[in-house]
């Protein structure tokens, strides 16, 4: 096999509400822990091209199955906040920006405004 397990899938979701396929274990010694970059609570957007979204967790079982010997997987890697549980960012397709990088400098940018028109205001 490929030495890694998987979970999810339209009928057996393992986080609320999204059906995408996850690693769920690499198996020590296997040919993933080998390779080495697969990781735990990746999401596994393809295989060999083929997307996996919207399967069944036993069609997605079969489509690793039959894989071959050379395997190309789309993944996309988890997130590990600070503090809180393993977090997934989107739907793999675009990076973007946490809501923190545009909120704190908007935030200053408005308060130093504020302040400025606040200063202007007492010199008239």
């Amino acid at each position: 096999g490929l030495g890694f397990n998987i979970v999810g899938g339209t009928d057996q979701q393992y986080i609320a509400n999204d059906s995408s396929i996850y690693v769920s274990r690499i198996k020590k010694d296997g040919a993933a822990y080998l390779d080495g970059r697969l990781q735990e609570g990746d999401k596994i957007l393809a295989i060999n091209g083929k997307d996996l979204k919207d399967l069944r967790h036993k069609d997605a079982v079969e489509l690793f199955r039959n894989a071959g010997c050379h395997v190309s997987l789309k993944i996309q890697r988890r997130l590990q906040p600070q503090n809180g549980p393993v977090g997934h960012q989107g739907d793999g397709e675009s990076g973007g920006l946490p809501l923190a990088a545009i909120l704190v400098p908007g935030l200053a940018l408005a308060a130093t405004a504020v302040w400025i028109l606040l200063r202007y205001r007492q010199r008239i």
